[in-house]
């Protein structure tokens, strides 16, 4: 639907960071009661009971993968890196949106971040322990993975840190990290609001616990934003190193199609291409359902949308950049890989790419797009889709026809490979309703500090 026919909500809401009318009170009741007061409905049973259904799907394909080997999955030779990989770099890239909305957004004092920080900070995080589950098993022996950490020991096996494996762990830890550390401190003065609402005796010990002692107090308030601002400026090169390494795994080998310099900042523009989409892909139906048409305005779906617009440019020229190079390298191996992808065995997911990632988006320059909410959801899972093709031609295009013809072969997914993916996306999932269920799903404090009228009274609930 355009903007023409939105309902008086969204409509007042199409140039609003909060629609006009609220107060203090006003806020805090309409947050604070979806996690208190609202009765757990059929939908959120139902949603839960489906994801976690298929997390336990998920849990099943790893345990069979630990009894048999990576051998069920269809990695072969030359292919050794095949779903497992495109997925790690899919997650990861998920997980960009939230850090990029929490910390360089509130840096540059963007305010429309506001109503949409959390849940995309809380998505960063679902997605990262998503991401650590494929390389972690790819191993072969999860259960020896702490051999990948510098620890002391009397054998002096001491890691080998120029294996991009390693460059791995400590770029996706670090990440996970200081993006957990950035989410929990950003939610300490609604835990405390949680706490000071809360009926029953358990919900009060448990938020009061996790609240540590806040009374929002000035000095607390000086704590809490000395605190934020360092963990905002600790997290802001993150969205540029995370993906970046993730790129150098590619980009340091010698396989054609991977050997280039354009990698890490097209790595990191699909980042945020696609986790920009994963959020509007969260946003509209969560707005819908716990009908937050006030607080997740159309000025923010319409700014999100002008994001992937942007950086769906900077990937379409990549690709460019890709053939471009190929082309005047006159590398005959460099040459043959877009050649390859554009008309070898792999050809459609090539071309599917380009109309999920190129064409498609292409209608956000039309307002009538960005203002529709239905388009825009739509939109925001095609360009998710193509993201994961994007990575799967990067890996199995360049991989499955080496050097030489002798090393050439075909990857085919099996049963496991796609058990084990969709699993993940029903551990996201199932994350994601609990987090629905327990904690706000909007900050409520920095919401509160957003309304034109509000006075300067940070510790009121």
């Amino acid at each position: 639907m355009a903007h023409e026919t939105l309902d008086p909500r969204e409509r007042a809401g199409l140039d609003a960071i909060i629609a006009p009318g609220h107060t203090i009170g006003s806020v805090t009741d309409k947050i604070a009661d979806i996690v208190l007061k609202e009765p757990t409905g059929i939908g959120w049973w139902g949603g839960f009971a489906l994801s976690a259904s298929i997390a336990g799907v998920l849990g099943i394909s790893l345990v069979w993968l630990v009894l048999n080997g990576i051998g069920i999955w269809g990695n072969n030779v030359p292919v050794g890196w095949a779903f497992d990989i495109t997925n790690l770099v899919w997650w990861i890239g998920i997980g960009h949106a939230g850090t990029l909305i929490s910390a360089i957004l509130l840096l540059l004092k963007q305010e429309w971040r506001t109503s949409i920080n959390r849940f995309a900070e809380a998505m960063t995080l679902f997605a990262v322990a998503c991401a650590g589950i494929f390389p972690l098993f790819h191993t072969g022996r999860p259960w020896l993975a702490y051999w990948l950490f510098p620890y002391p020991n009397t054998m002096g096996m001491y890691p080998q840190f120029r294996s991009p494996l390693m460059w791995d762990v400590f770029a996706i830890s670090t990440y996970a990290t200081v993006s957990a550390l950035f989410w929990f401190v950003g939610l300490i003065p609604d835990l405390a609001t949680l706490r000071d609402r809360a009926e029953s005796k358990s919900a009060r010990f448990i938020y009061g616990a996790l609240a540590m002692g806040w009374r929002g107090s000035a000095h607390h308030w000086h704590r809490y934003e000395t605190a934020y601002l360092l963990l905002a400026g600790l997290a802001t090169p993150l969205v540029v190193s995370v993906h970046t390494v993730i790129s150098f795994d590619f980009s340091i080998g010698i396989i054609p199609g991977w050997h280039t310099t354009i990698f890490p900042p097209y790595f990191v523009a699909g980042a945020i291409y696609s986790g920009f989409a994963m959020v509007v892909t969260l946003a509209v139906p969560i707005r819908a359902a716990y009908g937050l048409q006030d607080f997740i305005t159309m000025r923010h779906l319409q700014n999100m949308a002008k994001v992937m617009l942007v950086t769906g440019l900077i990937v379409a020229y990549g690709y460019g950049v890709e053939a471009f190079m190929a082309w005047y390298s006159a590398d005959r191996y460099e040459m043959f890989v877009p050649v390859n992808r554009a008309t070898g065995p792999y050809w459609w997911t090539y071309w599917a790419l380009i109309l999920c990632n190129v064409l498609t988006p292409q209608l956000l320059w039309f307002k009538k797009v960005r203002t529709s909410i239905f388009w825009l959801f739509v939109l925001s899972i095609i360009i998710n889709v193509g993201m994961w093709l994007e990575r799967f031609v990067i890996i199995v295009t360049s991989l499955h026809r080496d050097f030489l013809p002798s090393s050439w072969g075909m990857f085919k997914p099996t049963f496991w490979d796609w058990s084990t993916y969709i699993g993940t996306i029903g551990l996201f999932l199932t994350l994601l309703f609990l987090f629905l269920r327990f904690l706000p799903v909007i900050s409520i404090s920095e919401m509160r500090m957003m309304l034109p009228d509000a006075k300067v009274n940070r510790g009121g609930k």
